[in-house]
């Protein structure tokens, strides 16, 4: 390991993240009885402009009155390059006690979070507030992604970045109109057989960027978390699109319907069978070293201590789950 210390980010369980309009007030008390770990109250994209003023209004009404539960607050202000933005950040960070986070919209530069770091932290200490606001950024354009690193050191205030793929494909020009899908001409094709036939495999057009993204916020202890699969009716998509973040080290998804959240959940937590492989992984290995043995076969696979940290992420992971019940 580097001698160079990297603290990691306020520990939140952070399988599914629920996106809820602040115009659609309606649909708060079931977002507050979900199961969803983490909830966006949004004033930016899904709220339309004539609503921006009243959509504040119904957050900050939620955040006092409603019971959210044990349920990570977050509220998607509007971008640095609107109007709106500032009086989301003070109205609601002013009068919202209760909130947890804020989710930023289309970051492009540290200095971005640099602007909004020191905005709230004027308004906390005017206010006398020990508890510190949390933030979330979302990378969706070329610049966010080119910045990424930079981005990932640029609060101590940062816990997680979201890869918003509606946004960062129309930035990259990339051609399609879905939205967390893949694409029919993204394929290789396999070399022709002895027959002239040949195979053509899918890829996934969002691979190298979710990668990129993930090595950041792991380099940096933050939480990488997957944004949205546009079509909510398409239950094996998104259970598939949500496995692939998971096998890359992805800590959730983002959830825009409620059917999504149960999915998510699944899909973030560590099964039974993985819990008990880890363990029997860490009970080899303590048997070896009592031996002055570095490594061990188990399964006919070796173990060395390698194995030991990703079993005992496996079993931090699944304690978390078990905590939030």
């Amino acid at each position: 390991m580097s001698f160079y210390s990297v603290d990691q980010s306020t520990p939140r369980l952070h399988r599914s993240e629920l996106a809820v309009p602040g115009s659609r007030p309606e649909l708060f008390e079931k977002a507050s009885t979900s199961k969803a770990d983490v909830v966006f109250l949004d004033c930016e994209d899904a709220v339309a402009p004539d609503d921006k003023v009243q959509a504040r209004l119904n957050i900050i009404k939620s955040l006092n009155e409603m019971n959210w539960g044990n349920k990570t607050m977050m509220v998607r202000i509007n971008g640095l390059d609107t109007h709106y933005m500032y009086r989301d950040v003070v109205d609601i960070v002013e009068a919202c006690p209760r909130l947890d986070m804020l989710l930023i919209p289309k970051v492009g530069v540290p200095q971005d979070i640099y602007a909004l770091d020191m905005l709230c932290t004027q308004i906390e200490d005017s206010l006398g507030r020990d508890k510190r606001l949390g933030f979330e950024v979302l990378i969706e354009t070329a610049l966010g992604m080119a910045n990424v690193e930079a981005i990932a050191q640029s609060s101590k205030r940062l816990e997680a970045m979201s890869f918003g793929v509606a946004d960062y494909a129309a930035s990259t020009r990339a051609r399609t109109t879905v939205i967390g899908g893949v694409n029919a001409d993204s394929v290789v094709l396999a070399d022709k057989d002895l027959d002239g036939n040949r195979n053509s495999f899918w890829t996934d057009p969002w691979h190298a960027a979710q990668t990129r993204m993930m090595v950041a916020c792991r380099a940096y202890g933050l939480r990488p978390i997957d944004g949205p699969f546009g079509d909510f009716g398409d239950k094996d998509g998104y259970l598939s699109a949500a496995k692939r973040c998971a096998v890359l080290g992805f800590e959730g998804k983002w959830a825009i319907h409620p059917s999504q959240i149960e999915l998510a959940n699944s899909v973030f937590t560590p099964s039974d069978e993985e819990v008990n492989k880890a363990k029997r992984i860490i009970d080899a290995m303590e048997e070896a070293s009592k031996d002055g043995k570095g490594a061990v076969s188990l399964d006919g696979r070796l173990r060395d201590i390698a194995s030991i940290r990703m079993a005992e992420s496996v079993i931090t992971k699944s304690k978390l789950c078990k905590s939030y019940g």
